[in-house]
């Protein structure tokens, strides 16, 4: 009798142990789901468009927090810290294909007009020299930059470039991202060691 005891004591102890383990994994994975889909998600770069600022390999995080994250299958999007900004570095749903990812900069804001012209950017018929944007030359490449061609950015919409321009597939010819389709903001590069840095 004593050793049935023994026997169902410890395969009680086993068996309460295999549940915390499960309650802490499956809270973990809760956490980790949070997490991803409201403050902040990890990407990694798959190609040269965003070079120097971005190469290929760089890991990265976004924070989902800054504009608002959106809540999962509707168009409702939280309160966030701040509104998308001209030279932002921003994630998004590629408008041609919404199961991908692209990441570029952000040029133009709804309502704006852009213009790509002699390697420079025209917003509104002023030129940028924010250092961010006028730091490297723009070709007029696609659709939507052609020279001498002024694009006016819809309502609730953004214009988008990579920083290498010379090989970037971006707003020049696919058009605008809309406002639904921003996934947050690139903030800094984690991976690797070497080009740990914030994302300017």
């Amino acid at each position: 009798m004593k050793h049935d005891n023994q026997k169902n004591k410890k395969g009680f102890i086993q068996k309460s142990a295999l549940r915390e383990w499960i309650d802490s994994a499956v809270y973990a994975f809760i956490l980790f789901l949070i997490i991803r889909t409201f403050v902040v998600q990890a990407f990694k770069i798959p190609t040269g468009s965003m070079r120097p600022t971005l190469k290929e390999g760089d890991m990265l995080l976004v924070s989902k927090f800054w504009y608002g994250a959106k809540i999962p299958f509707t168009d409702i999007r939280l309160s966030g810290i701040s509104h998308p900004q001209r030279g932002d570095v921003v994630v998004f749903l590629y408008p041609v294909d919404k199961k991908r990812d692209f990441i570029k900069r952000l040029i133009g804001l709804g309502g704006d007009t852009v213009e790509i012209k002699n390697g420079r950017i025209y917003v509104n018929d002023k030129v940028i020299d924010d250092s961010k944007i006028s730091g490297r030359f723009y070709y007029n490449y696609g659709g939507y930059g052609g020279e001498d061609k002024k694009i006016y950015v819809p309502q609730d919409s953004y214009f988008v470039l990579g920083d290498n321009s010379k090989s970037s597939h971006d707003s020049r010819y696919w058009g605008f991202v809309p406002k639904k389709y921003l996934i947050g903001r690139a903030f800094v590069i984690y991976w690797p060691l070497n080009r740990i840095r914030l994302i300017k």
